[in-house]
């Protein structure tokens, strides 16, 4: 789950940091009693010995390895073959790897499926407070660092422990739990119809841009409460910001101020919404406190469900052994969706946890205030769990691509549903789907959390608008509220948008063409 980096998040560590107790890890007794001599009151200190050393105190820390030894989760190496490097790191160090982020700042990488597993259960040793982490304290981390979207301290559950996370996290998944799933579905299966009608007439299409894209953010502002505040700019802005270009900070501007607008209309217009949930939980959210959660649910749902609906239609288009038993009703959509999780996780890597004290993990000495970071796709390979990659796990959900343990992915059955649901209707819409390039032509982009699909091109019979027998008007379009003010984003098209229909049944297909809403917002959208 991805956060910007706010200027006013203070770097201090927090209250009872274990590196700022008197109690903190690695400070020397005062003496050690003597087996078998009972001098009362007095403690007879003796050099320590092999037998006194503390498990791993002969191996290096993180800080003490060379940098010019360690390999970089940044740069040519990481993009072109993330897979691959971590193959070497795993064959190199084993379960935990050191490796470099940006600034050559030093972390461990965790790649076995059982260490990412502990690391997730144990929050005692292993916090998601990133105040604790030491390069924080001693100042290497600036301020204009790419790591500080992803790491900077916000008072959000995900950066929270204890009592702290179990009051925000409650109202996060209370919220999520009290959605209508047949809703979810309701809503899947319209804007499905309505992507396809817009691309369908000419029998191609590029399904990353025009389809995966775009369906999660349409279904999640209907989910959080904001279906009037959807529109060109506020999709444009929320993938611009998961990216990290240098107009990310302005286009989180654009949705924070979209999310204010939302939580005062609601104080005195609730509804069936998330927002309003979070509004009235018992945990007494602030206003601030419910704005970032539904900033972090509706940006971290959209970018990882693009990716899952992403890299299983491409499987689907690829794979013909899973094809023919999609089609041969021996395997389901969501049975794909779990092959995927296992192969190509939405989310790389989470950065991250850190250490709460001096600890083993791995075979590497872990010390109080190193980083650690969450190896989900490579901990969903690992040898030991999966010997061989090429056997199906159809069914099998003890993948790492949702998370484990107090942080566990809140929104997952939601993400599942958008993602299968409209892969269903996809398919069923456009029955001979088929890849309009050879596999070996499909190229994706790479950053250090995660791997996207550029681009998915398929051709299919051209399917024409049709009108149902029972048509009824096209529903009235939501009117477009004016821009925010702010760094320029791109422009939008010249003729008004129109946007989707309001929620309510599948709206019908006009039969005359028409350059609708999707044209004119790819006509400036695509990159």
């Amino acid at each position: 789950m991805t956060t910007p980096f706010r200027d006013d998040a203070p770097l201090a560590p927090p209250a009872g940091c274990p590196a700022h107790g008197a109690d903190a890890p690695g400070t020397d007794a005062p003496g050690v009693d003597i087996p078998g001599v009972d001098i009362p009151g007095v403690d007879i200190p003796r050099p320590a010995g092999p037998a006194d050393a503390e498990p791993g105190s002969d191996l290096p820390c993180l800080d003490d390895l060379p940098v010019a030894e360690l390999r970089r989760l940044y740069g040519p190496e990481a993009e072109a073959d993330p897979s691959g490097l971590y193959e070497k790191l795993r064959a190199e160090y084993g379960e935990v790897a050191p490796v470099l982020l940006h600034g050559d700042l030093p972390a461990w990488l965790i790649l076995g499926h059982s260490a990412n597993l502990t690391v997730m259960r144990t929050p005692s040793r292993f916090s998601r407070d990133s105040r604790r982490w030491r390069a924080f304290q001693e100042g290497r981390v600036g301020a204009d660092s790419p790591l500080m979207p992803v790491i900077a301290w916000q008072p959000l559950c995900v950066f929270a422990d204890g009592a702290e996370h179990r009051r925000l996290r409650g109202a996060v998944t209370d919220g999520l739990n009290g959605t209508d799933r047949r809703g979810v579905r309701r809503f899947v299966t319209r804007y499905t119809a309505e992507l396809v009608a817009e691309f369908g007439p000419a029998g191609e299409a590029e399904l990353v841009s025009r389809f995966a894209e775009h369906l999660p953010m349409l279904v999640m502002t209907q989910l959080v409460g904001m279906p009037e505040e959807y529109g060109p700019r506020l999709v444009e802005a929320a993938r611009d910001l998961m990216k990290g270009t240098e107009t990310a900070i302005a286009s989180n501007d654009h949705v924070v101020a979209a999310l204010r607008r939302l939580v005062e209309r609601k104080r005195t217009d609730p509804g069936a919404d998330l927002c309003t949930r979070l509004m009235q939980h018992e945990a007494a959210l602030t206003d601030e406190e419910v704005l970032e959660h539904l900033r972090v649910v509706l940006l971290a749902a959209n970018e990882t469900t693009v990716n899952l609906i992403a890299d299983t239609l491409k499987m689907i288009l690829t794979d013909d052994r899973f094809r023919a038993h999609l089609s041969g009703g021996h395997m389901t959509v969501p049975d794909g969706l779990d092959q995927v999780l296992w192969d190509a996780p939405p989310m790389s890597l989470v950065a991250g946890r850190w250490a709460t004290g001096d600890t083993l993990l791995g075979g590497q000495r872990i010390r109080a205030g190193d980083m650690l970071l969450l190896g989900l796709a490579a901990g969903n390979v690992d040898p030991i769990v999966r010997p061989d990659l090429a056997k199906p796990l159809h069914g099998n959900r003890s993948h790492l691509s949702f998370g484990s343990g107090p942080h566990e992915c809140p929104g997952q059955d939601i993400g599942r549903a958008i993602a299968e649901t409209g892969i269903d209707c996809l398919l069923t819409l456009l029955p001979d789907l088929r890849l309009a390039v050879p596999e070996e032509e499909l190229t994706w982009t790479s950053a250090w959390l995660s791997r996207h699909l550029v681009a998915l091109p398929v051709e299919f019979t051209p399917r024409e608008r049709q009108t149902a027998e029972d048509s009824a008007p096209p529903a009235a379009a939501p009117a477009v509220l004016p821009g925010i003010d702010g760094p320029p984003l791109p422009p939008a098209a010249s003729a008004p948008w129109t946007g989707p229909t309001p929620v309510g049944p599948s709206p019908d297909l006009v039969a005359e063409p028409r350059r609708g809403w999707w044209a004119r917002l790819v006509g400036w959208f695509r990159y």
